[in-house]
């Protein structure tokens, strides 16, 4: 059997393969209340229905303040849950796994009011510029994320994922490029994982489950951090119980970015090497074959698929056949997938 289709156990779950749909946001809490809408039933459950192993949902703000978007779904008051709730449901029932990206937008957050970031240096002259964190909004925003895994857990997920990449608020704390604190919270690397360190000792009282962390290794400009600099990072994640780190890249400065396919594989691999612990690559990642080639070059553990999901909901059917391997499809769909 291909490898992409062997099932891969992390911590105390097992998936049924290494296909994993890739967090992206949808902008469809309509109501700007962070509610589960019909759209993320009918997207995240056909995803489901398409054989990905696993489907990780969009990142999902702890506080209000930290959203993306005013249309981003919230996991920061006890009514979410309940959306939540039946979105884990439609999932699981078709066999992959559910998890949920937990996340906080700092100074790329669009929504009215105060926006916070590690230091007063807004993104770009379109955003505004955000306060900077006193040490009492630090302390609020490291519970947010704990009551946000607890909800997390009632609603049924298998898994979290902190999201600490793209230039939001946990990366804005981990980049010298953002991060002009002078305070405990700044200067040397270790300062500046503080904030991560606190959220992942924060969130794992109330979270036994796997937990992943999103990176981005590489932030293409002079002064900024690279995947060779996050393996210390990512030895400190590993001893304190994060399991995977899930490596993209960029966004965390106005930056040109070149993408090509894999583009991001090799700094999932020297941070898989450096730091031994288990990674999942993304980006521009199109093929069975091509995944299958990360997967036995051991240049990652995971194989995380983006718009590839969003063009075909059964794209590892696609991979299948590239693998000549036969995987099972719902009875309802028996006719079409015969090999």
């Amino acid at each position: 059997m291909a490898k992409l289709f062997e099932p891969y156990t992390i911590r105390n779950l097992t998936l049924k393969n290494r296909i994993a749909m890739s967090p992206m946001c949808m902008y469809s809490s309509q109501n700007e209340d962070g509610k589960v809408e019909d759209w993320h039933r009918v997207h995240y459950g056909s995803r489901a229905v398409g054989q990905s192993g696993l489907i990780i949902l969009e990142a999902t703000a702890v506080q209000p303040q930290g959203r993306i978007s005013p249309q981003d779904l919230g996991i920061w008051d006890d009514t979410h849950i309940e959306g939540l709730t039946e979105l884990t449901r439609l999932i699981k029932q078709h066999g992959a796994a559910a998890g949920i990206q937990l996340a906080h937008a700092g100074r790329k957050a669009t929504v009215d009011g105060d926006i916070q970031a590690p230091s007063a240096i807004a993104f770009s002259d379109e955003y505004k510029t955000p306060v900077a964190m006193s040490k009492e909004a630090i302390a609020e925003t490291v519970n947010a994320f704990a009551l946000a895994a607890k909800r997390a857990a009632n609603a049924g997920f298998d898994l979290l994922e902190l999201h600490g990449a793209h230039g939001y608020l946990i990366n804005e704390f981990l980049s010298p490029l953002t991060n002009h604190r002078t305070d405990e919270y700044g200067g040397s690397a270790e300062n500046r994982y503080r904030f991560l360190s606190e959220i992942i000792d924060a969130v794992r009282k109330t979270w036994e489950g796997p937990l992943f962390v999103r990176l981005s290794a590489e932030e293409y400009t002079e002064g900024g951090m690279t995947s060779d600099q996050y393996i210390e990072m990512a030895k400190w994640m590993k001893s304190q119980g994060v399991d995977l780190i899930d490596v993209s890249s960029g966004a965390v400065v106005p930056a040109k970015i070149d993408p090509f396919p894999g583009y991001q594989v090799p700094y999932s691999e020297t941070i898989r090497t450096g730091a031994e612990i288990a990674t999942g690559a993304v980006g521009l990642i199109t093929s069975g074959l091509q995944a299958e080639e990360i997967l036995r070059n051991n240049r990652a553990d995971l194989i995380l698929i983006g718009r590839e999901l969003l063009r075909d909901a059964y794209w590892p059917y696609q991979a299948a056949r590239e693998l000549h391997t036969e995987i099972e499809a719902p009875t309802q769909y028996n006719r079409a997938w015969r090999f």
